[in-house]
């Protein structure tokens, strides 16, 4: 892991770099981030029905193959998911674009 791997691991996906505290707050729910340019990012899904999870999404970021573009994040169908507050599923890069 490099030290940009390890700025980013635990944090919430949005949360600018000079947040007091940018890790997670035990009242929201996030899914992780798995693998591509955002992998140990938290994001914030507070609120989200389940067919927008089931949906993944598209992040942007300045990391990708595509400055300026979005990194695609998918939740797969044998992933299981938990209700309530803390990590409450995983979605998975699946690719970058414009």
């Amino acid at each position: 892991m490099n030290g940009d791997e390890q700025l980013l691991r635990g944090r919430v996906y949005g949360c600018d770099h000079d947040d007091p505290d940018p890790g997670p707050l035990p009242h929201r729910t996030y899914a992780a981030l798995i693998g591509g340019p955002l992998d140990g990012l938290l994001l914030d899904i507070t609120g989200w029905r389940p067919g927008e999870v089931d949906g993944g999404a598209a992040l942007s970021t300045e990391l990708g193959q595509f400055p300026g573009g979005r990194s695609l994040y998918d939740l797969r169908s044998d992933e299981p998911r938990t209700p309530g507050p803390g990590v409450s599923c995983r979605l998975f890069y699946s690719g970058d674009t414009p």
